[in-house]
């Protein structure tokens, strides 16, 4: 039964993942008081993910450091340099909005990414292994990043994100793969008819608690919505699209699915505090939109990865 729901939610994501952000919305007063929440679920998903993997398989994903070194490149200076340039274009160079498009491709790799590389048949040990040093780099990657572009120094409470981290990521990451090696493997089909089915229910929470959480900066998306939408929907396009072709030459569907979503996702909790906390409150608006943009874009490059995988097989076959 178990099994039969994940298969389910899959075929229904593309629903399930935009609804669940409009009743964020709309029940954003009474889901709010559960938003502490969020990082304990975020964990679970990445617990979930990680008892899948062994030593052996990370060992092999960090002898090749290649393609996370290449991911980062894509994720932290090809995209932030395109969002600079089309948020310039359109707004000029010293505008809040250039910041917040900016800051959305320089924040670190989302934890949420482990669940779509999973469901789509990319490489969970290498996205996992991505997503933990790139959130170790982030205390030093993002202020770098936004005072190379701005001249402007940001400060970050690093300790408190790296607790933050150990709770969403380093420790549920290991938990998984000590469980996977004690049992040498044999946990996973045990578990899974019973932990994915949840984990999918933990993921569709922490979508819903995350649009409770922004709900209430809605007001700041007033007055420039026709040019900031458009721009926000491409610039998190252009993000997936960097990561699936700026890996083209690898020839390796596997590598291609989870670079695409490495450089697609990021950690917007983390880019709206930041925007926040230490730029005009403008500045929180490209970044409030991305959430709403890459978890449905997320569903629609799912959707597309499937087809051309199908379509590739059937001429293969």
């Amino acid at each position: 039964m178990g099994l039969a729901f994940n298969r389910r939610f899959e075929q229904w994501m593309f629903l399930i993942i935009p609804g669940s952000l409009v009743l964020g919305f709309f029940f954003s007063t009474q889901l709010h008081r559960f938003v502490p929440a969020v990082p304990y679920l975020f964990a679970y998903v990445t617990l979930t993910m990680a008892i899948g993997c062994g030593l052996q398989q990370l060992r092999t994903v960090l002898r090749k450091p290649g393609v996370m070194i290449w991911t980062f490149v894509l994720a932290h200076i090809v995209s932030p340099l395109i969002a600079y340039g089309l948020g310039s274009l359109l707004f000029g160079a010293g505008s809040p909005y250039v910041v917040g498009l900016v800051l959305f491709t320089i924040i670190p790799l989302g934890v949420s990414t482990v669940l779509w590389v999973g469901m789509s048949a990319g490489s969970v040990p290498l996205m996992l292994a991505m997503v933990v040093i790139d959130s170790a780099l982030s205390p030093f990657v993002v202020p770098a990043g936004i005072h190379l572009l701005f001249k402007t120094a940001v400060e970050t409470n690093t300790m408190q994100m790296m607790g933050d981290l150990l709770i969403l990521i380093v420790a549920p990451t290991i938990i998984g793969v000590l469980l996977y090696e004690w049992t040498k493997g044999r946990i996973q089909p045990f578990v899974q008819p019973y932990a994915a089915p949840l984990s999918k229910l933990c993921f569709v929470a922490v979508v819903a608690l995350n649009a409770a959480a922004i709900a209430p900066y809605t007001e700041m998306l007033r007055g420039d919505l026709i040019r900031l939408i458009p721009l926000s929907i491409v610039m998190v396009g252009l993000c997936y699209a960097v990561g699936y072709f700026g890996t083209a030459t690898y020839r390796n569907r596997e590598v291609q699915v989870t670079v695409s979503y490495a450089t697609g996702m990021r950690n917007i909790s983390l880019g709206i505090v930041l925007a926040l906390g230490y730029f005009s409150p403008l500045a929180a608006v490209p970044v409030v939109l991305s959430i709403l943009i890459q978890q449905p874009l997320a569903t629609v490059h799912h959707y597309v990865l499937q087809k051309l995988h199908n379509r590739k097989a059937s001429a293969d076959a």
